[in-house]
């Protein structure tokens, strides 16, 4: 029997927040959100494709400006869906997690949106009635003065989130979701580059719609590390949006201002004999440096963004029967990432 005590049914929504919002703003647009709502008090705008909502703060006075104020640009909070918003606070805060009095979400009747918080003091939002369709009009959002309805880039839900923190504190951030709200440990990895390495756990909710994975640096100079750095704590390193085309979603990106990791010839010399089930088109996958994981039963797809939001960058994800985070594809992966850094600095490529 799978625990749940706080009733989780998935994620609502992710909440960023920026000292230059219009950044992001053209950021979300360019990925296929539509900007749909607006907080006429509390100045959020609301971004909208598939069953993904993003949130972008612009209030000042708020926790998310405070938020921003140390980390720069960043995902501030995130919703949780629940079955009662006021009893999954209860239970959770028994179980150990620290309760904040309010975040920057009312109901129009003035009570705050019961909140916890999490990774690196950001919130996490417990928001029942999820399923209502007029949730958000009760916690006062209206249409937006000025809407933007773009086409939508393919993207349906959030496949996983990827949490960076300090060496030493895996394992108390991965009792933090287990012990409190009931995920369960899937995955551990202890993945190496050519200079740099990380473990991680990756964690499944209860309700089983999205994971969380945790990483931790192995050494001085890693992708981690300079997250960490940049951020100034632990927080989300990337969002994976799901897409079941992703070369469709990719072809809908032409255009736009996302730039994507690049993968050595090498990485496509070999993985279609690895994984020779894939049915989409070979040479443009290579052409547009998706990597390819998968077994027996089937395949995943990926690839990842360049840093887009501060150090946050942004995973596109199609799964075929295949439940993993792309542990064949790492080795490639982490190459990629120490290019990138060696380019920007981080350390000499040739070294």
């Amino acid at each position: 029997m799978i625990l749940n005590p706080v009733g989780l049914q998935g994620i609502d929504f992710i909440e960023f927040v920026s000292p230059e919002p219009e950044r992001l703003d053209r950021l979300f647009l360019a990925f296929g959100f539509s900007r749909t709502m607006h907080h006429p008090v509390r100045r959020i705008d609301l971004y909208e494709q598939g069953d993904i909502r993003l949130l972008l703060n612009r209030g000042r006075t708020s926790f998310a400006e405070g938020f921003s104020a140390l980390h720069g640009p960043s995902i501030c909070s995130m919703g949780w869906r629940v079955l009662d918003g006021v009893k999954a606070k209860e239970a959770a805060v028994a179980r150990g997690a620290r309760s904040r009095g309010e975040g920057d979400l009312f109901f129009r009747d003035g009570q705050p949106v019961p909140a916890v918080y999490g990774i690196g003091e950001s919130l996490i939002y417990l928001v029942d009635g999820a399923n209502d369709a007029q949730r958000w009009e009760k916690l006062g959002f209206v249409t937006h003065p000025e809407p933007a309805r773009v086409p939508s880039k393919g993207f349906t839900a959030i496949d996983h989130l990827t949490n960076n923190v300090e060496k030493g504190t895996m394992g108390r951030w991965s009792a933090f979701y287990k012990d409190i709200f009931g995920f369960t440990e899937v995955r551990y990895f202890d993945i190496r580059g050519v200079k740099t390495g990380l473990t991680s756990y990756a964690l499944r909710s209860p309700c089983g719609t999205f994971c969380i994975p945790i990483n931790e640096a192995t050494e001085k100079k890693s992708q981690i590390n300079e997250y960490l750095e940049e951020y100034k704590g632990p927080g989300v390193q990337h969002l994976a949006f799901v897409t079941t085309d992703i070369l469709g979603s990719l072809r809908a990106l032409e255009g736009t201002d996302i730039q994507m990791l690049d993968m050595d010839d090498e990485y496509y010399r070999e993985v279609f004999e690895r994984v020779p089930g894939v049915t989409e088109d070979r040479e443009e996958i290579r052409r547009r440096n998706v990597l390819v994981d998968g077994d027996e039963e089937g395949y995943l797809l990926q690839i990842f963004t360049r840093n887009l939001i501060g150090p946050i960058f942004i995973e596109i994800i199609q799964r075929k029967n295949h439940l993993s985070f792309g542990e064949g594809n790492f080795g490639a992966l982490f190459r990629s990432i120490e290019r990138d850094q060696a380019k920007r600095g981080v350390f000499d490529e040739r070294s």
